[in-house]
């Protein structure tokens, strides 16, 4: 018997697991104690870690669809045919006739992060698509425009903070989203018991709303103007006080008068909020000692979520919460992505490029997803004829599920790096399984950057792979390799592949650690040699002030007011001046989402993640339920623009009048030919098949899929 010590790769918390495994199996998963970030804390997820190692329906080898059905095939041939297909789409229609999709498993692993930007640059596409597009879209984007990198993310510093507002997150089930902090149910309950504050701002009583001193429900997709407002109080009022900021923050007062219109009372019977409690949050946030902002989907999927995200750092920034101890703060990782990024990577930028379809801009480096399927579907120059999809499953994670499932029954040719026969990938003609994440060596080079306490782990294999398999950063060097051998030739091709083995991930985490925050220049002296030799992590301490060193901007400068902003602000007014102010007792707005147990598409396989409440219903008021003479788990027929989905019902007063929730990441038994039989047969619906693909943020490219108008009907 032997414990092993790592981290888990299942959501953004990365809580410390100790693992004790006999004979190359798991025998138990409990938190680790030693863990100086999550410190014994283990959510259900890291518990069913050893469920998805030893999962039947989990591919372990190449695999090639045929007439006849899906066939194994060894890895040399399935690497050649890949290589092969990907260059003859390339040599036939042009570099940006291949599409790339990554799915958010890849953050929580060293060999995608560093090797794909590789892949695409040898490929010349800039067909590139990810999950981030569908809810944190307007944080990269601002975080460029603002400090200069799109991967530069401030955090409440909770463990310190005195009064924490949050608006449209749920971070007691997320564990934090662009936050990581384990057991954060825990932290903030700390907070309160030595005076702090909580309020949460949502149109349904969350895990987060149950615990605060205040929850104000707020109708869906109104964030902006409640968030527009607070900054007029804070102006009209006089409590603008920036403190330090002011020293490097450029733009300050050309804020007033882009507000002046959103009194409380003018936003008031728009957002549901009364003017009086407007007025006072505004107030007691900008008189607590120690406060910031924290923010996500609520405020990120909707048709104006660059400019609401904006507000939050604009909210922040006015009251000197920014870069503050207690307020908003930014962690400084071992490994500095936000630093290596903007330095080494395409993905500092905006609007260098657009998409084919809708003109949309580019967001470091990205189209949103909410156009892809169009841009397989319609003909013409840069038409995508061949995708990659990476540990992602768009059929189901992005808007427009039904169009997507066409799009990509579409292609000539399509290769899944992934462990399931999934809902997009069963359209692939070549599936490459990686070993499991227990199977091979991990370093989180993503986390670090958001997280609430600056820290380091090393990750060590705990399994031995099977023989004959392959982790995902093998996978993506064998291709690499190949199709460098066929346009650089094989003597060039074998000297950067040797050079890629021996280089990565390894050696460049190394030269990394070496030469960041915490490297060989600092007190620290942080190497991987010496992170491998602390099994539980290394605490680096609390969040500290590093503005304005830290930007990466022009200057060393913040303009608040930006010109994208600006650009974007008559779009704001105009819907300001238009907003429903009168809603029929028949309207119904739709919210998504996600439970603690499985939060993605990709976790309902095991069977101790899904059941009891975990489930697929759709949550409604009772006062709703009545008017439409439907009884709990009665079957509704759910009904947008776009089509239509059958869910049970689960009556609740936690839901605001008005409003109903459909999660993320169900509707597995849908459609035919998934290799997941657990999560088929508990396969709910997925909320994807009716939303609207053409709802985004013209700004940032994010999906506007919450606040979605749907009818609610009892089932026939």
């Amino acid at each position: 018997m032997s414990v092993h010590y790592r981290a888990c790769n299942l959501c953004e918390a990365s809580c410390g697991l100790e693992i004790t495994v006999t004979d190359n199996v798991i025998i138990g998963v409990r938190g680790d104690a030693a863990d100086p970030i999550s410190q014994g804390y283990v959510c259900p997820k890291g518990v069913a870690m050893q469920d998805l190692h030893n999962d039947p329906d989990r591919l372990k080898h190449p695999m090639r669809r045929t007439a006849a059905g899906w066939q194994q095939i060894g890895w040399g041939q399935a690497l050649d045919e890949v290589a092969a297909s990907l260059l003859r789409t390339k040599d036939k229609y042009g570099p940006n006739s291949i599409g790339f999709y990554l799915g958010n498993p890849i953050t929580h692993g060293w060999g995608p992060i560093l090797l794909i930007p590789q892949l695409l640059k040898a490929l010349g596409t800039r067909q590139r698509y990810s999950a981030a597009s569908v809810d944190q879209q307007p944080q990269h984007l601002l975080s460029y425009l603002l400090f200069g990198s799109p991967l530069l993310f401030p955090v409440p510093d909770i463990d310190r903070t005195d009064f924490l507002l949050v608006v449209g997150g749920n971070p007691v089930v997320s564990n934090g989203s662009i936050m990581t902090a384990p057991n954060i149910k825990k932290r903030l309950d700390r907070m309160r018991a030595r005076g702090g504050r909580l309020v949460v701002v949502d149109p349904r009583r969350t895990p987060t709303a149950r615990i605060a001193d205040d929850h104000l429900p707020i109708r869906p997709g109104t964030d902006l103007y409640l968030l527009a407002a607070m900054v007029q109080v804070l102006f009209a009022d006089g409590l603008v006080r920036p403190g330090r900021a002011a020293e490097y923050v450029d733009g300050i007062d050309a804020i007033e008068t882009m507000v002046v219109g959103f009194t409380p009372a003018a936003v008031a019977p728009i957002t549901g909020i009364d003017a009086d409690h407007i007025r006072s949050l505004a107030h007691d946030f900008a008189a607590a000692p120690r406060a910031a902002i924290y923010a996500r989907l609520g405020v990120c999927q909707t048709e104006y979520g660059t400019s609401a995200y904006w507000l939050i750092h604009v909210l922040n920034i006015l009251t000197g919460r920014l870069d503050e101890v207690g307020g908003w703060m930014f962690a400084q990782p071992a490994f500095d992505l936000p630093f290596i990024g903007a330095k080494t990577t395409d993905l500092v930028g905006y609007d260098r490029w657009r998409s084919r379809i809708g003109n949309v801009p580019e967001v470091a480096a990205e189209f949103p997803s909410s156009v892809l399927a169009e841009e397989i579907l319609t003909p013409g120059t840069d038409q995508i004829r061949a995708m990659v999809l990476v540990a992602g499953n768009p059929v189901l994670s992005v808007p427009g599920g039904h169009r997507m499932d066409e799009a990509l029954a579409d292609l000539e040719f399509c290769v899944s790096i992934d462990y399931y026969l999934n809902e997009s990938n069963r359209h692939a003609d070549i599936i490459l399984p990686p070993t499991a994440v227990l199977e091979r060596d991990e370093f989180d080079v993503v986390f670090p950057a958001v997280s609430v306490r600056n820290h380091v782990r090393w990750g060590p294999r705990v399994l031995q792979p099977a023989p004959d398999t392959k982790s995902d950063a093998e996978i993506l060097t064998e291709i690499l390799h190949r199709v460098d051998a066929a346009q650089l030739g094989p003597r060039r091709a074998r000297a950067l592949h040797a050079a890629r083995r021996r280089f990565l991930p390894r050696g460049l985490v190394d030269a990394a650690l070496r030469s960041g925050p915490w490297g060989v220049r600092s007190k620290a002296k942080l190497t991987l040699k010496k992170i491998k030799q602390h099994p539980h992590g290394l605490d680096l301490g609390p969040l500290q002030s590093v503005l304005p060193k830290r930007l990466m901007t022009k200057g060393k400068r913040i303009t608040l007011n930006h010109p994208v902003i600006m650009a974007d602000w008559p779009r704001v007014l105009a819907g300001f001046a238009v907003a429903t102010t009168s809603r029929s007792a028949d309207d119904l707005l739709l919210i998504g989402r996600r439970h603690l147990r499985s939060n993605n598409s990709w976790m309902h396989n095991s069977p101790r993640l899904v059941g009891g409440t975990n489930r697929c219903t759709l949550l409604m008021h009772p006062d709703d339920a009545a008017r439409r003479h439907v009884a709990e788990d009665d079957m509704v027929v759910i009904t947008t623009n776009v089509g239509s989905v059958e869910a049970p019902v689960e009556i609740s007063d936690e839901m605001m009048p008005g409003v109903v929730s459909l999660p993320h990441g169900w509707g597995h038994g849908t459609r035919a030919g998934v290799g997941w039989r657990h999560a088929a047969a508990t396969a709910g619906v997925s909320v994807n098949d009716i939303t609207d693909a053409s709802r985004f943020d013209p700004v940032s490219g994010n999906a506007a899929v919450t606040a979605l108008p749907v009818a609610v009907v009892k089932a026939t």
